[in-house]
Formats: structure tokens, C-alpha cells, sequence
């Protein structure tokens, strides 16, 4: 019967010691996974403060100035004035039309009702 619990154990320490190898392994690869993607993920950070940059250069005033004088004749862009702004109260706005009801549902009976919220008959 020792016998038996000695190749029972032994084949037990040896399952649980394949077992943690095969966890081990997924662990590193998991791992290895993870660093990619922050790798990743830093990659795409920097060029999007570059794609930033480039955007806060190219939409510069000065330089939108000089693309509009020069596709002036096709565009006829012109520069923006405080008296091409109008005021609200001349904005017309679509008037506000009441929510349908669909479902109309009774509350309470159409009956007279007095003081204390009792319905007469």
C-alpha cells in the first residue's frame, strides 16, 4: 500500500510539475504579447503627435493667408468682418411642434370628484 502512495505522489508531483511548466510558458508568451502591443501602442502615440504637428503647421493663419490670396480667382475667399455676423434674434429657427401622444392611457375616472380626491356619483 506504501508502494502505491509513493507512485501516487511522484505521479501527482510530476503532473503538477508539468502543469506549471505549460502555465509558465503561456505566462511568458502572454508577456511577450504585452510588451508588443505596448510597443505598439507608443508607436502610434508618437506618430499621432507627429500627424498633430504637422496638422498645427499646415492649418498656420499666415500660411492659410497666402493659400487664399493665391486661389483667390477660383475661390474668392475673403477675409472674415464683425459685420458679416448676424445677430440671433434675426436667426430664424424652426418652430418647436408639441411630442404626439400615441398612446393615450385613462388615469382616473371622469367622474366629480370634490375635496378629499373621492369620486360622486
Amino acid at each position: 500500500m506504501k508502494t502505491f502512495l509513493y507512485i501516487l505522489t511522484a505521479v501527482a508531483v510530476m503532473g503538477l510539475a508539468f502543469w506549471a511548466y505549460r502555465e509558465n510558458y503561456k505566462t511568458q508568451t502572454a508577456l511577450d504579447d504585452l510588451q508588443h502591443l505596448q510597443r505598439e501602442v507608443g508607436q502610434a502615440h508618437a506618430r499621432l503627435n507627429v500627424l498633430r504637428a504637422e496638422w498645427a503647421y499646415l492649418n498656420r493663419p499666415e500660411r492659410l493667408r497666402e493659400l487664399a490670396d493665391l486661389n483667390f480667382d477660383r475661390l474668392g475667399l475673403l477675409p472674415l468682418r464683425a459685420d458679416q455676423f448676424g445677430r440671433v434674434d434675426e436667426v430664424a429657427f424652426p418652430p418647436e411642434e408639441p411630442l404626439p401622444i400615441t398612446n393615450p392611457v385613462e388615469v382616473m375616472d371622469r367622474g366629480d370628484m370634490g375635496d378629499t380626491g373621492e369620486v360622486r356619483p
